[in-house]
């Protein structure tokens, strides 16, 4: 079985828009009212808009060339803004309503936190360890959550500017190989985004779902999304959800995934599913040819014939 996953914020790229097909990036403008080509600059990606509106692009486009001459993979998923990308490939949502989406979406989450707030990546911690740092450190005048479960030793955290530094300076202390600050301007996958998530629902009211073609894994509750009001659910709210990919990828291989195929950009994702993978390929879009990303497709699948 084969599966397209998409990245989340932090993927981003200046000049990520540059090798696209033309026609998608005019269906884009078009759609928006703006030309798209200017979102992609490093001053314009300093925007949660522009930044999600690219991901979610970037994804769409590449998967429609992957798909020119191979078969469709059996599942999608995506991490946060990537979980759009995965619904529009999975046949569930159109590309034209959900670029109205995500764009109120990055407007939403920028807006509720314009400055002083983000996430930050820690490495080398168990979880139940980075977990009672963040009990220790929480409090309403320095808010700070749990926001992705990437792998058993790599979580983010997600909170106020003052909060993260202290919790990262004493994972540091207690043996983290790393803590970084991550290129996101907004606390994304906590409590703190509750009320833009609803405000995103709302507008879902008067969108057209339909049941997803291939099978859609929820990145925050890794497991398949069956039915239009879940996958609702899953689209509007994953921004204050825990992201739990590490799950959704073990749950990608025990349904007997052994192709993961990472949409652009990037292969942050790739590096996380070898954890995972114990036969099989892991790889990305991203300085691949296109012809072998095909020739693993057409493979994939006539292995279940």
């Amino acid at each position: 079985m084969k599966m397209f996953v998409f990245p989340g914020q932090g993927a981003q790229r200046a000049g990520m828009l540059r090798e696209l097909a033309p026609q998608i990036l005019e269906e884009a403008s078009e759609v928006l009212g703006e030309d798209v080509k200017q979102l992609d600059s490093a001053e314009a990606l300093q925007s949660t808009r522009a930044v999600q509106l690219c991901l979610l692009i970037a994804g769409v486009a590449a998967s429609r060339r992957l798909l020119e001459q191979a078969p469709a993979p059996d599942y999608v998923a995506g991490l946060s803004i990537g979980a759009y990308p995965a619904a529009v490939v999975a046949g569930a949502l159109g590309f034209a309503d959900a670029l109205r989406l995500v764009s109120l979406r990055g407007e939403l989450m920028q807006q509720a936190y314009p400055k002083g707030y983000g996430m930050t990546a820690i490495i080398g911690l168990e979880l139940v360890t980075v977990e009672t740092l963040l009990a220790q450190v929480h409090s309403d005048a320095t808010p700070v959550y749990l926001a992705n479960i990437n792998a058993d030793n790599q979580v983010v955290i997600a909170g106020s500017d003052e909060a993260m530094a202290i919790v990262a300076g004493q994972a540091r202390s207690q043996g983290a190989a790393k803590a970084c600050r991550l290129t996101v301007s907004v606390p994304s996958h906590c409590p703190l985004l509750e009320a833009p998530a609803r405000t995103l629902a709302e507008a879902f009211s008067d969108v057209s779902l339909k049941l997803p073609g291939l099978g859609y894994l929820s990145g925050s509750r890794a497991r398949p999304v069956m039915s239009t009001e879940a996958l609702r659910d899953d689209l509007a709210f994953n921004m204050c959800r825990v992201v739990d990919w590490r799950g959704t990828v073990q749950s990608a291989y025990e349904r007997g995934v052994r192709l993961q195929i990472e949409l652009p950009p990037g292969a942050v994702l790739t590096g996380l599913a070898r954890r995972v993978f114990e036969q099989g390929t892991v790889i990305a879009f991203d300085g691949a040819r296109l012809d072998t990303l095909q020739a693993l497709l057409r493979e994939e699948g006539s292995q279940r014939l």
